[in-house]
């Protein structure tokens, strides 16, 4: 019975994909950036020059009355995928998508401060990743069922995960690690050059530890060619052990002309630790950003001190980036 239900449902996939073949509109975009890094002298950078290829593919067509659609993309030349995203548009009720890896609910504002380039924490942590503390989403995006919808011009963002994150293959599931999470973000504009946003998310950590609670609010201000921001976020995480994270963070970005903009952002994370004194990681970065038709030359440099909540521990970043879109 269930391997007659399984070839049926496959027969049928194949049947729309037949259908849905003769009306879809498929497009390819991408980009090629080239990299100079380099990082805190205590760190060894080795060859500092990168390279990587993004190929971005979207297909859109009507089905049974619905636009649904589907974008993947592919980094490296094929080397794998890093995202995908199947979604339906229902018109006034919504979109509805499941995310492998695109962006869903409160992680689309987990950092909405104004900069020219990447983000003031970009490539700042003590190991050597790029990973970066107080970021709320307590979903993520993989394996994330995401609900979109416009009313009253503020715009809800909601995700929703079963079991731990993973971008399963047709047919698989995942392991045991991680629990369900949900969350959801809002944002609208108010006066003229006014956007804000806000989010509220849980994650099930172990039912002896609790949940892991996400919020963040965000307002940025434009007038003329400068943006201003500011962004609080906090993560409550489960368990009387547990150190929670408070983020305070700003950023300030000025469009000089059509081709060139700067920014420079200032960002405080606050280590809550129950047991001990509470330590304040202290950021900031200055980016600059110029475009030349297709191509754009960017670069930022960013520092830490008292890195992921350990008194005088330091880091910093600069990269230089070139990118040629096509």
């Amino acid at each position: 019975m269930n391997n007659f239900k399984k070839v049926g449902l496959t027969a049928l996939a194949g049947s729309l994909a037949a259908i849905s073949a003769n009306a879809a509109e498929m497009s390819v975009s991408g980009a090629s950036v080239l990299t100079y890094t380099s990082r805190d002298s205590s760190e060894v950078t080795g060859n500092p020059y990168g390279m990587k290829t993004n190929l971005g593919f979207t297909a859109s067509g009507e089905v049974n009355g619905y636009t649904v659609s589907y974008m993947q993309t592919s980094m490296d030349q094929f080397a794998g995928m890093s995202s995908a995203r199947l979604s339906i548009d229902m018109g006034d009720m919504g979109t509805i998508a499941f995310d492998q890896g695109s962006g869903s609910g409160l992680g689309t504002i987990d950092d909405k401060t104004p900069t020219a380039a990447e983000e003031i924490w970009d490539n700042i942590d003590t190991d050597g990743t790029n990973g970066a503390n107080g970021l709320v989403g307590a979903t993520g995006a993989s394996g994330a069922w995401n609900y979109i919808n416009t009313m009253g011009g503020v715009t809800l963002n909601a995700a929703v995960r079963k079991g731990s994150g993973a971008k399963n293959t047709d047919g698989g599931t995942s392991g045991v690690s991680g629990g369900s999470a949900w969350d959801f973000a809002l944002t609208g504009s108010g006066m003229d050059g006014l956007a804000w946003g806000a989010g509220f998310g849980k994650a099930d950590v172990s039912q002896l530890a609790g949940d892991n609670e996400h919020m963040t609010v965000f307002a940025n201000y434009t007038v003329g060619p400068v943006t201003a921001g500011a962004q609080l976020s906090e993560i409550d995480k489960g368990g009387t052990s547990a150190i929670d994270q408070e983020v305070i963070a700003w950023g300030v970005a000025f469009n000089v002309n059509d081709n060139l903009s700067i920014s420079y952002g200032e960002r405080e994370v606050e280590f809550v630790k129950p047991s001990a004194a509470n330590v304040t990681e202290d950021g900031d970065g200055i980016a600059i950003a110029y475009t030349m038709g297709s191509i754009k030359v960017a670069g930022n440099q960013n520092s830490v001190k008292n890195n992921d909540g350990t008194a005088n521990a330091e880091d910093q970043n600069t990269e230089i980036a070139v990118s040629f879109a096509f």
